[in-house]
């Protein structure tokens, strides 16, 4: 699928790097949480605009949302920590909070938050989420984003089913999330051609939304208005540019990018889609959707919100793109896509020719792959791209990770670990650019916790 050239080019890289001799600072790994519980962050967005405040949940282990009660704040000059959300009626079945993010232009964050009526009948699921903002100077204060309502009459603007992962734009005036549909959920209960398929949406603070008898429970009313952008289909032709999932987005740019003749789109989003190759084999490829800034338009026939037997629909306007065409697409762990500040380039794990997996590079206007990363070892989590868009880190051989993107060049900030105790979850820059954050299990006589982490001084 790449070049066979490149993992030579990764070694000189690397002899490179160990022959400069430039006198190098030594980077200062810090634990900064130690309570007997967890301390999971997100994927991206972990620190408040001015980088006073880390946002995290409180689950130990990845899997447990419908479980966690807390969103917490780490206070970076203090060293402490601060309850800022509870949820109410908390059990083993719901409703769950987490997946925390901070806005980037305002001291407010966003998560997912399970159905208030969780129980062991209902409990938390992928089609049973929505997205809750609370202020930092207004703790336990919910504001629901996302209308839902699973029942007709359905609502423009509004969902029938869960938000999930949600991502901020730049200038905090859009957020990505993924979606799931409960009415097509229950559908394919007894229509086995129906499938309720992953897509990717987009929450506008264009008006509110307000939905029939409103019961707080299954049906409530948003402050933003809801859609879905990705088009997704049960039997996507062999060959084609059909999916039948969209997952694992990213905001295009802070500004969006520049089109192949010259002009600007200002809002686009990049998101992993699974399609069927040639040989009818499931591989996942990077698509782009280019997004008007009007979101409430219908296409004909195509109701945003969806019929009985119908899943919501994109809104007019949006241009859904395949940009890669591999042979064996993304592989790797779990990772979100990510973009450049400038958006010229989308990154993505895949395999490079020796089978590693490295980062990799493509335009939103599609075009040959680059390889970004030249390492003797795999990419072992999602990665971030510093803000100045001049580096981007990951964890490798149980360390941290940094490599230039221009020179190629990369260096280990941490000492390589145990298994046990090796860097997990995602690895997020300040918006400053001067801390990575990060998260490490650490086992004491109370038990085994995710903890946070950071280094500085690199």
């Amino acid at each position: 699928m790449y070049p066979p050239e490149t993992l030579t080019l990764g070694w000189l890289a690397f002899l490179g790097l160990l022959l400069a001799g430039t006198p190098q600072t030594m980077p200062i790994e810090t634990q900064l949480t130690f309570e007997a519980k967890g301390h999971t962050l997100n994927h991206i967005q972990v620190f408040s605009p001015d980088d006073r405040w880390i946002v995290y949940d409180t689950r130990n282990d990845d899997t447990g949302l419908g479980k966690n009660s807390s969103i917490e704040l780490f206070d970076v000059s203090k060293g402490k920590t601060y309850l800022l959300y509870h949820t109410t009626n908390q059990t083993d079945y719901g409703p769950g909070a987490g997946a925390v993010t901070f806005s980037p232009t305002e001291p407010k964050v966003l998560f997912l938050h399970g159905l208030r009526n969780a129980d062991a009948r209902n409990p938390y699921a992928l089609t049973r989420r929505t997205g809750v903002l609370v202020a930092v100077s207004e703790p336990q204060k919910p504001h629901f984003l996302d209308a839902r309502c699973p029942t007709p009459p359905f609502v423009p603007g509004a969902l029938r089913g869960g938000t999930h992962a949600h991502q901020w734009s730049s200038d905090g005036q859009r957020i990505s999330f993924t979606y799931n549909d409960e009415v097509i959920e229950r559908l394919s209960q007894t229509n086995t051609t129906v499938k309720d398929l992953r897509t990717v949406g987009v929450l506008s603070p264009i008006h509110s939304v307000k939905v029939h008898d409103p019961n707080d429970a299954d049906c409530f009313d948003g402050e933003w208005f809801a859609t879905v952008i990705a088009q997704v289909t049960e039997h996507p032709t062999v060959g084609s540019d059909e999916i039948e999932k969209a997952f694992d987005e990213t905001w295009i740019g802070h500004n969006g990018y520049q089109k192949a003749d010259g002009s600007r789109q200002n809002r686009a989003i990049a998101f992993q889609g699974n399609i069927r190759n040639q040989e009818n084999q499931p591989i996942t490829e990077v698509f782009v959707a280019d997004l008007p800034e009007n979101l409430t338009q219908a296409k004909p026939g195509l109701p945003l919100e969806g019929t009985a037997t119908t899943r919501p629909n994109p809104p007019a306007g949006i241009t859904q793109r395949r940009i890669t065409f591999t042979r064996h697409g993304i592989e790797g762990p779990r990772h979100w896509l990510r973009s450049l500040p400038d958006g010229s380039l989308i990154g993505f794990l895949a395999r490079d020719a020796s089978g590693l997996i490295q980062l990799f590079g493509v335009s939103p206007n599609g075009g040959p792959i680059q390889q970004l990363t030249y390492q003797p070892f795999s990419i072992q989590t999602p990665f971030n791209f510093s803000p100045d868009g001049k580096q981007v880190a990951y964890t490798a051989d149980n360390s941290i990770f940094v490599s230039n993107l221009a020179t190629k060049h990369f260096r280990r900030l941490t000492p390589r670990s145990t298994a046990e105790q090796r860097p997990i979850n995602a690895v997020v820059w300040s918006n400053k650019g001067d801390k990575i954050v990060y998260n490490r299990y650490v086992s004491t006589a109370a038990g085994r916790y995710v903890q946070l982490f950071q280094v500085t001084g690199f």
